[in-house]
């Protein structure tokens, strides 16, 4: 199948299109995220949206763009992730039957909050290969329309309407740095960005668990990457897609891989410093300016595209405590003390010396050794760095407890 292209003239039609449905989202600068990068820090924060994301753009174009048969019989989409939700949201403005295929394995949350928003969900085999092959049967039993979540035309000139949108906000940008997985918001941005002000610099970022444009970038055409587990969950599309890569290739300058650990410190960041909740997709571009992934920014003004907020609170409880320990703020040991009245009194003792707060003591008899009058404690404790945490095992040193 041939690509097919867009054009700038395909976004400002777009832009004008969907103006009064979506948003026009803020694109503060950022103080503190400035000064822990070097950089004169922006964010663009389309997490601000009704259903949590950038996707509702290109949704609102597709569907706008459909012609009265195809509003009639509506539009089908495998997605359990923001396409979905923005295609159920939209659909439901707009009055056009929407159709989500699920795989099986979806997350409740996902399924309900389509339902609530007025889409048909279907739930339908265990992976999205086998959700996908649903979705074409339902195209072709009741003559919808397929609305590829990151590599249709439409989709992609509606993602460039955040291009544009920095650009007048921030019109002394350097650079925009961009989340990258099926790669249609990169797409768009690139050519509505390149199109309009060449010397602004476009930076894609991915996660090493996801990898899908550099691998087509590596190989001259989209290639199938495995799955792996990634918090940057959003950019696990498998493969970037046909369109946005030949809209990509040649306008992209730079493409930054960001480890797992440093998604989580970002979210925390965000949510500590802008007292934003952000995704792990939207969280890799300042992941890949904290981790040093992308250099000769010292001074520039970046916008970072923070392209959505729909995480799981269980998952944002268990990232903000793995930025906590990444942080040094939370750490855990083993020690052993005497198990007779006082020796955990003692414990306690250095411990709020040092300043640092006790968060959960557990204690081991069984397996402490043929002493019966000692124990061991597994100690969790809040604490401010890592030099704090170099004080306080000093400190249980020279108390005569060793960890």
């Amino acid at each position: 199948m041939a690509e097919k292209t867009i054009a700038l003239s395909d976004i400002t039609a777009a832009r004008q299109r969907i103006r009064g449905g979506v948003i026009i989202t803020p694109c503060t600068e950022s103080i503190p995220l400035s000064e822990i990068t070097g950089t004169r820090i922006v964010c663009k924060f389309d997490n601000l949206q009704r259903t949590g994301s950038f996707k509702e753009r290109g949704a609102r174009n597709a569907l706008l763009l459909l012609s009265a048969e195809g509003r009639l019989r509506g539009v089908v989409a495998a997605s359990a992730g923001n396409h979905a939700l923005g295609l159920a949201y939209h659909g439901r403005l707009l009055g056009i039957p929407v159709t989500v295929v699920m795989p099986e394995f979806a997350p409740l949350i996902k399924i309900t909050t389509c339902q609530r928003l007025g889409a048909r969900v279907v739930l339908h085999g265990g992976d999205f290969a086998e959700a996908r092959a649903e979705a074409n049967r339902l195209v072709e039993k009741e003559g919808a329309t397929y609305v590829h979540g990151f590599d249709d035309p439409d989709i992609i000139s509606g993602q460039g309407t955040l291009g544009l949108e920095i650009l007048d906000q921030v019109p002394d940008v350097d650079a925009i740095i961009c989340p990258v997985g099926g790669g249609g918001l990169l797409a768009g941005i690139c050519v509505a960005v390149k199109a309009r002000m060449r010397k602004v610099e476009v930076i894609a970022v991915e996660s090493v668990a996801t990898g899908n444009l550099s691998a087509a970038l590596k190989a001259g055409r989209p290639v199938r990457v495995p799955r792996r587990a990634t918090l940057a969950d959003g950019l696990a599309t498998l493969t970037v897609g046909e369109n946005a890569f030949g809209l990509i290739r040649g306008r992209v300058d730079r493409v930054a891989s960001v480890e797992e650990k440093w998604i989580s410190v970002a979210i925390l960041r965000m949510l500590e410093l802008e007292k934003m909740v952000v995704e792990g997709a939207a969280a890799t571009p300042l992941a890949a300016m904290l981790a040093g992934r992308i250099k000769g920014l010292r001074g520039k003004r970046v916008a970072l595209v923070v392209g959505g907020g729909n995480i799981d609170p269980v998952i944002l409880g268990r990232v903000i405590e793995k930025g906590l320990v990444h942080d040094g703020r939370l750490t855990r040991f083993t020690v052993k003390i005497s198990d007779r009245p006082g020796g955990l009194a003692e414990l306690c003792r250095v411990i709020a010396s040092c300043g640092a707060s006790i968060n959960q003591v557990a204690h081991d008899r069984a397996f402490s050794g043929p002493d019966v009058s000692a124990t061991h404690v597994t100690c969790t404790v809040e604490t401010r760095d890592r030099k704090h945490i170099g004080a306080l095992h000093r400190a249980l040193r020279r108390a005569g407890l060793r960890t």
